[in-house]
């Protein structure tokens, strides 16, 4: 080895800050500090044991092997310029689907032109935000109590948000109606987290509401697919495909680390949506949308969804019957869909009290206030309940043991 690389190996040792050469001491090697590994264990769910939490579907249920069946397809028909800076609504494959999907089992009324495929709900709600924000719609309603996420996404896309009331019927549109608000977010098929339904009227009148108001009703479709006792009502974007942006996604009926979702929009609409998505994240992923194609031209999800509306089903009356067997006096509210109760306590018990008390046994629930943007003495009784990530048997003993916290056990 010559002389010139032995100093080269140590003027680079030098400079990496490795050596010290110094005249009369020689080269001394530095004391380096080994950074810490990073602690890649899973974070412990904190002594949780019964999470009833509502918002999320059992992903124990994916259906695993017909998505690897549907991916393997999918793979193989996939085009070579899928795989580029795709179109930012979606692959062509994809908006065909849910367009014949969309239409077969919620009524919607839409061209697969009108379709954005985007990353969940969330996603597509900034996006429709942002856009109606920058045509001066300053103010967009929200249903209370609602989804406290959604409020926090209006506002973070530069809109105000302006509560409005939910009673027995739904969302107050003559509440709505004396706001400024020229667009409203709202879930029809099934409130959450109320669970009721918007009444026949209310229908009419949100739609008579937007076409004199020139406005826009935002409609959150998220469990549509989850009635149990009766076909859920059609979407009210196929009552009015011009004032109606139709949203959905396969978090509540796949699994939510799919990131997959879609907007319907009214073609007035359509271009500055399409163009606020491609300058945010410019589309979702070619694999995850061809895959999901396959799923829905298959029949696939048709398939997944009768498997696990049974299974929900199963899960939602374990729950009622737990609840009253374990908590007199205490009843179920909302309709028979989706995956949450809610359950009014009884009298002299308050919700917020017992979710303490609850989690002091590993028991998650959620008082029905913390959805709510504005207090309401008549929802400190009540306890929003999901049922979908526990088997019955665990579900019956959870409301076992809720109760005994509670003392009514």
């Amino acid at each position: 080895m010559t002389r010139g690389v032995v100093v080269a190996a140590y003027d680079q040792l030098a400079a990496e800050g490795y050596v010290t050469s110094r005249q009369g001491w020689g080269t001394v090697v530095n004391a380096i500090a080994r950074p810490a590994r990073p602690d890649r264990r899973p974070t412990p769910r904190s002594g949780v044991r019964y999470d009833f939490r509502p918002g999320a579907p059992d992903v124990r249920l994916f259906p695993h092997a017909a998505w690897g069946r549907a991916t393997r397809a999918a793979m193989q028909t996939l085009a070579a310029a899928d795989l580029g800076y795709g179109e930012p609504h979606g692959l062509p494959s994809l908006r065909e689907a849910l367009a014949e999907y969309l239409g077969r089992v919620r009524g919607v009324s839409c061209d697969p032109d009108n379709i954005v495929v985007c990353n969940g709900f969330s996603h597509g709600l900034s996006l429709v935000a942002r856009v109606l924000a920058a045509r001066g719609c300053a103010e967009i309603a929200v249903e209370d109590p609602g989804q406290p996420r959604m409020r926090e996404q209006i506002a973070w896309a530069g809109a105000r948000c302006r509560a409005i009331a939910v009673d027995d019927e739904g969302l107050r549109v003559d509440e709505l109606a004396a706001s400024p608000a020229r667009a409203v977010l709202t879930t029809p098929a099934h409130q959450y987290p109320t669970g009721v339904v918007l009444s026949a009227r209310r229908r009419i009148d949100l739609v008579d509401w937007a076409e004199a108001r020139s406005g826009y009703v935002i409609e959150d479709d998220y469990d549509a697919e989850y009635r149990y006792d009766r076909q859920p009502v059609g979407a009210l974007q196929g009552v009015s495909p011009n004032r109606v942006i139709y949203a959905g996604s396969a978090s509540k009926t796949l699994a939510p680390g799919l990131r997959l979702g879609w907007l319907i929009v009214p073609s007035a609409l359509r271009d500055e949506i399409i163009a606020a998505r491609d300058l945010t994240d410019r589309f979702t992923t070619a694999f995850a949308q061809a895959t999901f194609a396959e799923l829905l031209g298959r029949g696939d999800l048709d398939r997944h969804l009768r498997r696990t509306r049974r299974i929900y089903r199963q899960r939602r009356d374990a729950l009622l019957g737990a609840v009253e067997q374990h908590l007199p006096g205490a009843r179920a509210a909302g309709i028979a869909a989706g995956q949450h109760v809610v359950v009014r306590l009884p009298d002299g018990m308050d919700a917020a009290e017992v979710a303490a008390t609850a989690a002091r046994e590993g028991i998650v629930v959620h008082p029905l206030d913390h959805y709510s943007a504005r207090p309401a003495h008549n929802q400190s009784s009540s306890l929003v309940m999901g049922y979908s990530r526990h088997k019955s048997p665990e579900i019956e003993e959870g409301i076992r043991r809720l109760a005994g916290s509670t003392g009514s056990g």
